[in-house]
């Protein structure tokens, strides 16, 4: 339910906030309500996973792309993502979430998310996400960009972002992955 009202706020607020391009560095305001925390009293690691969908939403939103992905009946889906905590967040402090994208594989596109206090970096989360068609099937880069009427090729993801998704890879869905412990 948190993520609702949050939603709602920031669907309310987009006339006010400023146009972005699909490269910019996204920012989105927020605050630590007494539902984000748990027992140790700090936010939830689970919380700003659910939080960083926020701010991706938000980026697609202001830069145009996400009216141009349901026309084209594409949408997003996280296939990896890790974070980094470095210093928790408090009960009703106020951060920023930042979101940019870093780059393009030729099957992804990767995103490098950030939990900002005061200038300091709180927490930092990178995330591989694919685009699938509506009707089923994944979206080449090359679609996706003609959907975007963006040039995926001319932002590279970093050899350290393909060699993280690599080294993090299941096999595909449609190959077995069972679960053997060694």
């Amino acid at each position: 339910m948190n993520l609702w009202f949050r939603l709602l706020r920031l669907r309310l607020t987009m006339k006010r906030r400023s146009r972005l391009t699909a490269f910019d560095v996204g920012r989105i305001r927020m605050r630590v309500w007494p539902r984000d925390l748990d027992q140790l009293g700090h936010m939830n690691n689970g919380v700003y996973l659910t939080i960083m969908d926020l701010g991706r939403y938000d980026l697609n939103l202001r830069s145009g792309l996400w009216p141009a992905l349901m026309k084209a009946g594409i949408y997003p889906v996280v296939g990896a993502q890790t974070i980094t905590y470095r210093r928790s967040l408090k009960p009703w402090q106020l951060f920023d979430l930042e979101t940019r994208l870093i780059g393009f594989d030729d099957r992804s596109v990767y995103c490098e998310q950030r939990f900002v206090v005061d200038g300091e970096i709180c927490a930092q989360a990178v995330v591989r996400a694919r685009f699938l068609q509506r009707t089923g099937g994944t979206v080449s880069m090359d679609e996706l960009g003609a959907a975007l009427g963006e040039d995926v090729h001319s932002l590279p993801a970093p050899e350290w972002a393909i060699r993280w998704a690599a080294d993090t890879a299941l096999p595909s869905n449609r190959r077995p992955a069972p679960s053997v412990w060694a």
